[in-house]
């Protein structure tokens, strides 16, 4: 094993995650506030970062070869879907199902990082997400009410999830060599493609008409793709992508917080349990990994 690649799965890093999962469990209220459609609020969310993201990326962007650029821009089609999707979903689905269902990506990423990273999967880390798992379905049971119409945007947001986790094992390599960055300046460019080919079919590319109108997609710009998915994706280099997926089923436990400190929605019983179960799992997950890279830190070269 290459022990200059090793993720070492430390808190620390994983308390940054949880930062990125934050900013990124704020995208519904910004969708939501956006007078734009959904397909072109990602445009723009996209669009916007680049002058933020150009200064941290420049000095490293020499480093890239035309087949990782490549790459790149093919992990941002993918990441152009999730957010399609996942922007679209808020139109039919609640704002905690989306946050849920869109963050299912361990359900894709651990089975294909089995068979493309040989990472394994061990009886405690199925233990440790099923406790997760589970936490977050009581969250979200103790506040939602599922009718008919709820199931396109569930259906839409569960596809979102599958869309970003593509996007986590094309990049997932490429950050043992490329700054967090350099990844989400360089893949920004096959998103724009993407969500601005699909906007002006579906949606017809449309521009902000005030100047009140460029708050929301500032906010998203800057909270999910400058912050949020920029740590998210310096975590990537830090932390097993197994275990990553697992922690960013937290957000739907952070939008609930939000929901309560911002918006005085009150906690129900069920709620507090379900915060409670997630951090629990995620402990869980989060202790295995480590005492698993601790145990591989000792064995000689």
């Amino acid at each position: 094993m290459n022990k200059s690649n090793q993720r070492t799965n430390d808190t620390k890093d994983v308390l940054i995650e949880l930062v990125a999962i934050a900013f990124l469990a704020t995208g519904g209220i910004f969708v939501k506030f956006s007078s734009l459609p959904p397909i072109n609020t990602g445009f723009y969310r996209v669009l916007l970062a680049f002058p933020f993201l150009f200064p941290l990326a420049y000095k490293y962007l020499y480093q890239l070869t035309k087949k990782d650029i490549t790459i790149l821009c093919l992990a941002g089609i993918f990441l152009a879907g999730d957010i399609a999707l996942w922007n679209l979903s808020f139109s039919y689905t609640s704002v905690a199902n989306a946050n849920l269902l869109t963050n299912l990506t361990p359900f894709t990423v651990i089975p294909i990082s089995y068979f493309l990273f040989k990472e394994k999967i061990s009886p405690s880390f199925l233990v440790g997400a099923g406790i997760t798992v589970i936490g977050v379905f009581i969250l979200l049971g103790g506040k939602n009410n599922p009718s008919p119409s709820n199931y396109f945007g569930d259906l839409l947001a569960f596809c979102a999830s599958i869309f970003y986790a593509g996007f986590l094992l094309i990049t997932y390599r490429l950050r043992d060599r490329y700054q967090s960055s350099v990844i989400m300046f360089v893949s920004g460019f096959g998103s724009l493609l993407a969500l601005g080919a699909t906007a002006a079919v579906i949606e017809g590319l449309q521009a902000p008409k005030e100047w009140m109108d460029l708050f929301p997609l500032l906010g998203l710009a800057i909270c999910l793709q400058v912050i949020g998915h920029n740590l998210l994706a310096h975590c990537q280099g830090k932390i097993n992508v197994n275990l990553s997926t697992i922690v960013c089923l937290c957000q739907p436990v952070i939008a609930s917080i939000y929901a309560f400190l911002i918006f005085s929605e009150n906690l129900s019983l069920k709620e507090i349990a379900g915060i409670i179960i997630v951090m629990m799992g995620v402990y869980s997950v989060k202790s295995q990994y480590q005492k698993k890279t601790k145990k591989l830190a000792k064995e000689p070269s």
